[in-house]
C-alpha cells in the first residue's frame, strides 16, 4: 500500500460522508414518511466494472445496501452509459428486493472514463398491484404487487426522459408522493455526484481507487481473522415462517454452518421449496442477508464487499431463497429476518460470547386505505416495533427496530396528521420479553382506530407461530397477536399473522401486539434488583 494510514482514514471517512450526506438529503426532501420519517431508504458507492459494494451510509438500510451491489451489476450488464446517465428499476429478480424499493444508478466519470457508481434506493409509498402499499399477503405473482419496470434509462446524458417518469407515476395510487421522492433521490444524486468530483479534484482518481481497493482488502482481511479465531466444526440450525399467506402450512429456513480455517460455508440447501405466496426471495437478497448478519456478529469489520470474500454461500436453484419470476417477493423482510434469526442461533452456538437472543422477528407491515371526502385516494402504509434479545451485555433493547434496518417507526403525530386514524394504544407490552438472566427486550401494542367513514386494512407479520427464541437457557419472546374489529366484536386471521382486505368502518380498530426479545442465559441467575425493577414499572 502507498497509501499512509492516516490519509486512508480520512480518505474513508470522506467516502462515507458523501454516503451520508446522500442519506440526508433524501431524507430531507421526500415525500412519503415511510422514506421522509421512517428513513427506509439508504446510498451507496459501487465499484465501476464490478458492481460490488465500496461504500455505505451509516443512516440508511444495510439489507438495501448489501443487494444494491447486483443491483448495479444488472446496470453494467445491460447499458454502456455516458456522463449524465441516470438509470431506475425496481425490478426484484435483478438486484432488488421488493416493488416499492425504487432504485436509482449513476455513473460518475473521470477524465472521460467510468470511475465509480452512485446509487439510491427508497419504499416509495404505493407501486401499483392489486393492494394500496403492496404488501399483498396474498398474492401468487409479482403482478398482483406492483408495478415492475426493468431497468431503464430516465435521463440519456443529462436529459431527462419524461416518458419514463410518466409511466413511473401512472404506476402509483400516490403519483404525488410519488414524484416528489424521485425528485428527491435526483437530488440525493446530484449531491454525491458533486461530492465525489470535489474528493477526485483534491486527491485524484489514482489516490481515491487506492483506497477503495485497500479498505476492500481490508474488510476481506478483518473477516478472516475473526473467522480463525472460530473453532473448526460443522453446525446445523433451522427455524420457521408462519406460513406463506397462502396456505397455513411452516416453511422452514435451515442453515448448516462449516467453520474451516479461514473460511465459512453457510448452504441454505434444508430450506423450504419456493412456495405460492410471497416469502420467496431473490438469491440476490439471500446474500445481502448474511452481510447484514455477519456485519452484526463482526461490527469492527469495515462494511464493503470484502466482507463476503471469505464466505462461500450454497443457496439451492428454485428454492424459497432463490425467487424466480414471477414469484412474489413481497414479504421478503419476514424471510431476511428468519435468515438472521438462524444464523446468530448457530453462532450462539459456535461462540457464546457472541450470542444474542432472537429480535422480535417481523416489521408488521400494515397498510390501511380509503378515499376522503373530497374523493381523494389515502393509503397509510407503515412498518412497527417489537422488543430485541437478550445479550451479555444486558437486557435487549424494548421497541425497536428489526437488525436489517437503521429505520425508525414513523411518529404517531405525522400518521395521524396525514390519515384519518387515530392511535388509541402505543405502549410497551408487559411481560413481553423471553425471560433470562438478560431478559428479552419488550414487544409493543399499537391499537388504531379509523376515523373515516370505511377503510380496507392489509397486514403482513410473521411471529404468530414461532416465538423468538431465546440463548443459552433463556425463554422465549411473546407471539405476535393480531386482531381486528368487526361489528360483533373482535377478531384474529385465520393465517394468525396476516390480513387481507379486511373492511373497517368509522370507529372500529385494528390492533397489533408485537413479540418481545428472546431471554439470555438461565433466568434463575437473574439479578432480584431487577427483577424487582420490572415488576415495579409494570414490565414484568
Amino acid at each position: 500500500m502507498t497509501l499512509d494510514p492516516v490519509t486512508l482514514a480520512v480518505l474513508k471517512g470522506r467516502l462515507e460522508q458523501i454516503a451520508d450526506e446522500m442519506d440526508a438529503t433524501l431524507f430531507r426532501a421526500a415525500f412519503n414518511p415511510t422514506i421522509a420519517e421512517a428513513h427506509d431508504a439508504c446510498h451507496g458507492i459501487y465499484q465501476a466494472e464490478t458492481g460490488a459494494t465500496l461504500i455505505q451510509g451509516k443512516s440508511g438500510l444495510p439489507i438495501f445496501v448489501g443487494v444494491m451491489a447486483f443491483g448495479v451489476r444488472a446496470v453494467i450488464e445491460k447499458f454502456t452509459p455516458v456522463d449524465g446517465d441516470i438509470f431506475l428499476f425496481n425490478d426484484p429478480y435483478l438486484g432488488g428486493t421488493h416493488l416499492s424499493d425504487m432504485r436509482l444508478v449513476r455513473p460518475c466519470f473521470r477524465d472521460g472514463k467510468l470511475f465509480c457508481w452512485l446509487a439510491s434506493v427508497g419504499h416509495w409509498h404505493d407501486v401499483g398491484g392489486a393492494v394500496p402499499g403492496n404488501y399483498n399477503p396474498a398474492a401468487t405473482e409479482y403482478f398482483q404487487e406492483g408495478v415492475l419496470i426493468p431497468p431503464v434509462r430516465l435521463f440519456a446524458a443529462g436529459s431527462i426522459r419524461q416518458d419514463i417518469v410518466d409511466i413511473v407515476l401512472a404506476a402509483s395510487r400516490m403519483p404525488g408522493s410519488a414524484f416528489g421522492d424521485l425528485s428527491a433521490h435526483l437530488s440525493a444524486l446530484d449531491l454525491g455526484a458533486a461530492r465525489i468530483a470535489a474528493l477526485l479534484d483534491e486527491y485524484g482518481g489514482p489516490m481515491v481507487a487506492e483506497a477503495f481497493a485497500e479498505l476492500t482488502a481490508r474488510a476481506a482481511a478483518q473477516l478472516r481473522a475473526e473467522i480463525v479465531k472460530l473453532p473448526d466444526g460443522v453446525w446445523h440450525e433451522e427455524d420457521f415462517l408462519d406460513n406463506d399467506g397462502r396456505t397455513d402450512t411452516p416453511l422452514r429456513i435451515a442453515c448448516d454452518v462449516t467453520v474451516s480455517g479461514e473460511t465459512l460455508t453457510l448452504d441454505f440447501t434444508r430450506s423450504a421449496a419456493a412456495c405460492a405466496g410471497p416469502v420467496n426471495i431473490s438469491r440476490a437478497t439471500t446474500i445481502a442477508s448474511v452481510y447484514v448478519a455477519l456485519k452484526h456478529l463482526f461490527p469492527e469489520v469495515a462494511a464493503n464487499s470484502g466482507v463476503l470474500d471469505p464466505v462461500q454461500i450454497i443457496i439451492p436453484e428454485g428454492s424459497l431463497l432463490d425467487a424466480q419470476r414471477p414469484s412474489p417477493v413481497g414479504g421478503y423482510t419476514e424471510t431476511i429476518l428468519r435468515i438472521i434469526d438462524v444464523l446468530f442461533s448457530t453462532f450462539a452456538r459456535i461462540r457464546p460470547e457472541l450470542a444474542t437472543g432472537h429480535a422480535y422477528g417481523t416489521i408488521n407491515a400494515l397498510s390501511i386505505a380509503g378515499t376522503r371526502d373530497d374523493g381523494r385516494r389515502w393509503v397509510m402504509f407503515s412498518f412497527f416495533g417489537g422488543g430485541h434479545g437478550g445479550n451479555a451485555a444486558g437486557d435487549g433493547l424494548s421497541h425497536g427496530n428489526p437488525p436489517i434496518a437503521t429505520a425508525i417507526i414513523p411518529p404517531v403525530e405525522i400518521m395521524e396528521a396525514a390519515y384519518p386514524i387515530r392511535f388509541t394504544q402505543w405502549a410497551l407490552r408487559p411481560g413481553s420479553g423471553g425471560a433470562g438472566a438478560h431478559r428479552g427486550g419488550l414487544g409493543a401494542i399499537y391499537e388504531i382506530e379509523l376515523l373515516a367513514d370505511k377503510a380496507e386494512a392489509f397486514v403482513f407479520a410473521e411471529r404468530a407461530r414461532f416465538p423468538p427464541r431465546g440463548v443459552l437457557g433463556g425463554g422465549n419472546g411473546a407471539l405476535n397477536v393480531v386482531s381486528y374489529e368487526q361489528a360483533d366484536g373482535w377478531h384474529t386471521p385465520p393465517l394468525a399473522s396476516k390480513i387481507v382486505g379486511v373492511q373497517l368502518a368509522r370507529g372500529q380498530r385494528i390492533r397489533l401486539e408485537t413479540p418481545g426479545g428472546g431471554g439470555w442465559g438461565n433466568p434463575e441467575t437473574r439479578d432480584p434488583g431487577a427483577a424487582e425493577r420490572d415488576a415495579r414499572l409494570g414490565l414484568a
